[in-house]
């Protein structure tokens, strides 16, 4: 199952991280199971932010910085997705509006409030979280995350009829690429406390949710609502987590 050249796809796709340049971009779409691994990369970088940042500043810009390494190793992929299917699904009324506004450039107030409440969401449970948890709690939730996008494409179809930049990209993994997604997703939650592992829960309904909200109205799914529902799950696992740890 493991092959680096897709792992280096998906680098070169999900991130702004060097990449070879003599890459096969025709396997890029099954590249898309390495997303998990993608998750452990992006949230390592972040850990290391926030445990250095931490050493010198309060515990809430450590966080601050940890969140802006990650958008800025992915170039806001995620985020960009997350605000595009605010904008859309707020003020579209029938699926060809949802989709015009969602290709749409620009941000809408939709979108520009969305990405705020979700940053400081995300923000204000990883200030009130033990310091020694956070750089375990960015990795975990990185890699955890990155499996709603994968469980979406494996129920459900690409909604846009017509070609678009993340058309190039979707593919529907197997039930086996599916499980091996998910054993590497849930490889770092070996290093949370044993209750954190009841964390996968809401993030799983959470993702069942959106892609049955998603099929309602689009019927199936965009490269925007990938990305969104990368972002709940990160968010959920991190209020999950906060949520838990009361009893830790």
């Amino acid at each position: 199952m493991p092959h680096p050249k897709l792992f280096l796809l998906a680098l070169s796709f999900y991130t702004r991280l060097p990449y070879p340049q003599t890459l096969d971009y025709r396997q890029l779409p099954q590249s898309a199971v390495y997303l998990p691994l993608i998750g452990w990369l992006i949230g390592g970088i972040s850990a290391i932010v926030f445990y250095l940042a931490d050493l010198l500043w309060p515990q809430t810009t450590a966080v601050i910085l940890a969140l802006i390494a990650g958008i800025l190793i992915t170039g806001a992929l995620h985020e960009d997705g997350f605000a595009d299917v605010c904008d859309g699904f707020g003020g579209g009324m029938n699926k060809q509006r949802i989709l015009e506004i969602m290709k749409d450039s620009h941000i809408g107030v939709y979108g520009l409030l969305g990405l705020l409440l979700i940053l400081l969401l995300k923000i204000s449970v990883l200030a009130a979280m033990p310091s020694a948890a956070v750089p375990l709690l960015l990795i975990a939730g990185h890699s955890i995350s990155r499996l709603s996008p994968l469980w979406l494409m494996q129920r459900y179809t690409y909604a846009r009829e017509q070609h678009s930049k993340a058309s190039g990209a979707v593919y529907q993994p197997t039930a086996q690429e599916l499980v091996f997604a998910f054993v590497i997703a849930l490889l770092p939650l070996t290093m949370l406390p044993i209750l954190c592992t009841s964390a996968i829960i809401p993030v799983m309904l959470a993702t069942v949710l959106l892609g049955h909200y998603f099929y309602r109205h689009i019927g199936g799914y965009t490269g925007d609502c990938l990305g969104a529902s990368q972002q709940v799950a990160e968010t959920v696992f991190y209020l999950s987590v906060s949520a838990l740890w009361i009893f830790i």
